[in-house]
């Protein structure tokens, strides 16, 4: 039996070189799935990602998504991609085993964790109080630039990656501090700030509305000393506070020690992203 994509839909071009496709996954001609394949916003056209792989329940377990997907990469390399992005959904094995044998490597993953009922509380000697203004200003120009980087690092040109941190931190923050439903707090010892933390409300978690972080950081000369600990704490009575269920976050895969304090705080896996070169 022959497994082959159909196009289900013309193919979307942009002036920048973006391209979109929608297939169907056949056998024989026989409908059997589906999968939707576009080049990558953020990295540009030259990187590809596979969307939405779906195997009907009755043709499953026969190795027609392995199929698909390679087909769906030799699609990617005639657009001149060199790279393809998956996003894997953490609690489907099928899926993950597919990566894994196809050669994907984990980038970074989303967490997830349900909200305790009352509010953790913070260990003696810090407490927190919102970020000031004049405060705000300097982080913002440090969190711009380290942000772009942590892109650059995953492989993305440094001017785009400076473009897509400036206009993810003027969405996520257009009003500054007074965004509604941001909240970015400091933590403080000794009268001394040790670190910040950044979250705000979100309606893209499972089950509705939650929180999510979008940076946390301790100052260097303050790590090792639990203060990381403290502003995840921070985050959970932010958003407890601000009516949350469920708080969210990512996680760079080559972050060990953020990967560990997150799961001894109970976080757990949600969402896989990975990547691996066209040859």
């Amino acid at each position: 039996m022959t497994t082959t994509l159909r196009p289900t839909a013309p193919l979307q071009q942009g002036a920048d070189g973006a391209k979109a496709r929608s297939y169907e996954v056949c056998v024989n001609s026989r409908p059997v799935g589906a999968v939707d394949l576009r080049t990558d916003s953020a990295f540009g056209p030259a990187c590809g990602v596979i969307g939405g792989l779906r195997i009907d329940e009755q043709d499953r377990g026969r190795g027609r998504g392995t199929v698909a997907a390679l087909a769906a990469e030799e699609v990617l390399r005639g657009w001149g991609c060199d790279q393809v992005r998956i996003a894997v959904p953490a609690d489907v094995a099928a899926a993950l085993r597919m990566a894994d044998a196809l050669g994907y490597t984990l980038c970074n993953s989303h967490l997830i964790k349900e909200l305790p009922a009352q509010p953790p509380e913070l260990p003696a000697g810090v407490e927190a109080r919102p970020m000031r203004e004049d405060e705000f200003r300097v982080w913002q120009a440090r969190g711009v630039a380290e942000y772009a980087q942590t892109w650059v690092e995953r492989g993305m040109p440094e001017d785009r990656a400076r473009a897509k941190s400036e206009a993810d931190h003027r969405d996520n923050l257009p009003h500054g501090l007074a965004t509604p439903g941001t909240v970015v707090d400091v933590l403080v010892e000794d009268g001394e700030m040790v670190g910040h933390v950044w979250i705000a409300e979100t309606d893209a978690v499972p089950g509705g509305h939650g929180a999510f972080v979008f940076d946390v950081e301790v100052a260097e000369e303050h790590r090792g000393r639990g203060h990381g600990r403290s502003l995840m704490l921070l985050a959970e009575r932010e958003a407890l506070a601000a009516g949350a269920r469920l708080i969210k976050l990512n996680v760079l895969a080559a972050n060990t020690p953020a990967v560990r304090l997150y799961a001894s705080l109970g976080y757990r896996e949600a969402e896989r992203f990975c990547a691996k070169p066209l040859l």
